[in-house]
């Protein structure tokens, strides 16, 4: 592999950078206007690929949280009674503003998260299909109008806004985890308050103004960036005007979440962790196993709950396996990702660089072989080769934690049952891959593993229109697809006389 020099960006990219940053925010969005921290306060946004602070932004306190909590309730029943055209038109219009701003977004989400500017183009565009999706899924929420079994009734069965949500979202997708839970919640007719990541604030600050641009009114999308969690989530979800709080990140966090969600019995929806088998079975096309354990495995740096955690490949096919997947890792170009040619950027931050670090190394100490790279790059930044371990035993981290990094760990299986137990050998249940020739065995292993997703042959699954979420404890509840929009919404059944229960004689009209 190789690394990129990691000077100051050329002039022209320094002003484009300076441009970006002084269009985005750095308040709190709060009843449609941005403003400072109730107490004055700020933390720091830093670039991982630099070490250097890039934004300070305003630290929203318990009052402020109350605050944006206010405006979100205040605003409830007018947005669940403007009608479903024109929130689908506001969608509709915001879809246009970030295809018209995508490099904006783009640059923003490399100098704060690190992800090279291809990649971040890539996710501007998967992020701005969620707002076309529900855009068009906004005015489809269909109900039902029919009689009961017996004939004494008439069922009108309807949704309805859930209601104010608290929305949380992750440094690693910072547009796309933004717009997959905005987009629902706008098209369903719910106010939301938005907490974005401390660690990659600026994309979602940028988006939400888009969001005002784009028309939303004052106070249905409320943002309050933190460098406390706490301070944010806390109150709002103590505060019975609440009815759902939507969240992506850790199992852990996930957990403390739903124990708070109890107390005021809050709809949830949980994206949590992820520890993904990648299955190579011993009729697969090997370079396009390759090429899906590549695409699975470095989206990202590694960096996603979608990642080939594990690449289980059967012992037959491991050695050809190995050699190609080992030359494409040694051909990815690590550097800060606002350079032409990167492919690899840095780790988030420094802590999540040196937990790959221990990942590798406490794998190596169990017996596995480094194929390629095994090692973090000097700094400035927090960067870390891409690397390629085989035999590496079912016990090492590495198999059964989720690594959120570069290192892609292989374990061999003899058949088919025996890939079935190791892929379900973890608590998560998440993302899934299957490579083979032979489409029966394909979807017999789909009915057999304990995931939500599973990519068949593709190493990229994700989409607008397709339910995304996991099993066991990765999560509960579904984004994405029509699913995603019945996340913020609540059935409702009224019972009304059946038309025709007083006339005798249905078929003169005649009425008793």
């Amino acid at each position: 592999m190789s690394t990129t020099d990691k000077a100051p960006a050329a002039t022209g990219m320094k002003d484009r950078i300076e441009a970006v940053l002084a269009k985005t925010p750095t308040g709190l969005l709060i009843d449609g206007q941005w403003r400072d921290a109730s107490d004055g306060g700020t933390f720091e946004v830093e670039n991982p690929a630099t070490g250097e602070v890039i934004a300070t932004m305003a630290s929203a306190t318990r009052e402020d949280s109350q605050a944006a909590m206010d405006a979100a309730a205040d605003a409830q029943e007018s947005w669940a009674r403007t009608p479903a055209r024109e929130r689908s038109e506001i969608l509709r219009r915001a879809f246009d503003l970030v295809q018209e701003r995508a490099e904006d977004l783009a640059l923003l989400m490399t100098l704060e998260m690190g992800k090279p500017l291809a990649e971040a183009a890539g996710e501007v565009k998967y992020g701005g299909e969620f707002l076309r999706w529900f855009a068009e899924e906004a005015v489809r929420d269909y109900g039902r109008y029919l009689d009961t079994p017996e004939g004494n009734l008439r069922m009108l069965v309807t949704h309805k806004p859930v209601g104010p949500c608290l929305l949380i979202t992750p440094w690693n997708f910072p547009l796309a985890m933004a717009t997959r839970k905005v987009a629902p919640a706008v098209a369903a007719g719910c106010t939301m308050v938005l907490k974005p990541a401390r660690l990659t604030p600026l994309t979602s600050q940028y988006f939400a103004q888009l969001m005002l641009d784009a028309g939303l009114p004052a106070g249905v999308l409320n943002v309050v960036s933190s460098a406390s969690a706490a301070a944010v989530s806390e109150p709002i979800m103590a505060d019975p005007r609440l009815r759902k709080v939507s969240f992506t990140g850790s199992t852990p966090v996930g957990k403390q979440l739903m124990k708070l969600a109890t107390d005021n019995v809050l709809r949830t929806s949980m994206e949590l962790g992820g520890n993904g088998p990648l299955i190579v079975f011993e009729d697969a096309d090997v370079d396009k196993a390759v090429a899906g354990a590549m695409a699975a495995k470095m989206r990202n740096m590694g960096e996603a709950c979608t990642a080939a955690n594990r690449l289980l490949v059967h012992e037959s096919v491991v050695d050809e396996f190995v050699e190609k997947m080992a030359a494409k890792m040694a051909a990815l170009t690590v550097g800060n990702g606002v350079d032409d040619g990167v492919s690899v950027g840095p780790m988030v931050e420094a802590k999540a660089r040196d937990s790959v670090e221990e990942f590798v190394t406490d794998a190596v100490e169990r017996g596995a072989k480094v194929v390629v790279g095994g090692a973090r790059v000097d700094g400035p930044g927090y960067f870390f080769q891409p690397t390629l371990l085989r035999d590496v035993p079912v016990d090492a981290r590495a198999v059964t934690e989720e690594i959120f990094g570069p290192v892609a760990p292989v374990v061999t299986f003899k058949d088919e049952d025996e890939a079935v137990a190791l892929a379900n050998a973890t608590e998560y249940g998440l993302a899934s891959y299957v490579f083979t020739e032979n489409i029966s065995r394909g979807l017999r292993i789909g009915d057999r593993i304990e995931f939500g997703l599973m990519g068949l042959n593709v190493g990229v699954i994700s989409n607008a229109a397709a339910p995304f979420g996991g099993v066991k404890q990765s999560g509960l509840g579904r984004e994405g697809g029509a699913e995603g929009l019945h996340e913020y919404t609540t059935t409702q059944y009224i019972g009304v006389e059946n038309p025709w229960a007083n006339v005798p004689n249905p078929g003169t009209g005649t009425p008793a």
